[in-house]
Parts: C-alpha cells; structure tokens; sequence
C-alpha cells in the first residue's frame, strides 16, 4: 500500500469506471482540477448524507472549475442504484475490482475494514495534490473545510 500523497505530490494515476460504466482516469484529467472523494460504502447513513450535501453544493466545486469524483470499492452496479435514489449528477467511481486499488495507492484504504476511509484528496490542474480533507471514521467531511481548500486550490 503507498502512503498518503501530501500536497504539492504528484497524485497517484488512476482508471476506474463511472456508475454508467464509462471510463474515468486521472489521464482524463489533464489540465482540469478535482476533486477525488474517497467513502466507505453506499448506502449507508453518513456517506448518503455527505453526498447529498456535495450534490447540494456541487456549484460551489463547479464554479471554482473543480470537478467532483466519489470513489469507494462498490460495484458500479450498486452505484448507479444509490447515485438515482439520492438524485446525484457527479461521477461515483468504483474501485471493486482489484478490490480498493485505487484507494491503496492514494494511501486510503483501510485493510482490516476492508473499506475506504473518508479522504478526499484535491488534485490541482497539473495533477499534483493541493490539500487533503479527512474526518474520522463514522464522521462527515464539512463543508467548510472543503470551502477552504477550493479556496487554497484557487489561489495557488
């Protein structure tokens, strides 16, 4: 398992695939910021409630020119069922299958859970990590620090 990328890193390269079963990669990414959201398990209360509350605030991403990217190692399939039930537009990427591969190499996934931790990692335009935002387990990621971090990644 890697370690946890720190900002000003260059973030891990990935490739997973979209509710809609449509390839999304870092290599995608080029020249355009993000926002990778690492989350435990659809479904459940805490990850729902964090997810309504970005596709909620998904123009304050949008507007600062962020794009959102939920990861988490449930099939696609599950995915697409929860991302309809809670009304939400932003890419959920799943990282089934090597089981949490993506999360291993951003440092995020929890092997004795077998689960993602919460970790949202921003990647800037030239694909380097501007700041990381985390919470304890059980926990939602607020809103403000996210606030201050699309405020960081814009004056960088």
């Amino acid at each position: 398992m890697a370690g946890l990328p720190l900002p000003g890193e260059p973030a891990p390269r990935f490739t997973l695939t979209n509710q809609y079963g449509e390839t999304v990669s870092s290599g995608g990414l080029t020249g355009q910021a993000a926002a990778l959201i690492f989350f435990p398990f659809a479904f459940s209360r805490v990850c729902s409630d964090e997810m309504t509350a970005l596709q909620a605030n998904s123009s304050l991403f949008s507007s600062n020119g962020v794009r959102l990217l939920a990861v988490s190692a449930d099939h696609r399939y599950a995915l697409r069922a929860w991302a309809d039930s809670l009304g939400l537009q932003f890419d959920l990427l799943s990282d089934f299958w090597p089981h949490g591969a993506a999360a291993r190499e951003f440092g995020a996934f929890d092997e004795l859970t077998g689960h993602a931790g919460r970790l949202t990692f921003f990647i800037s335009t030239d694909g380097t990590v501007a700041s990381v935002v985390r919470s304890a387990p059980g926990e939602s990621r607020s809103m403000a620090d996210y606030a201050r971090s699309l405020q960081a990644l814009a004056s960088a």
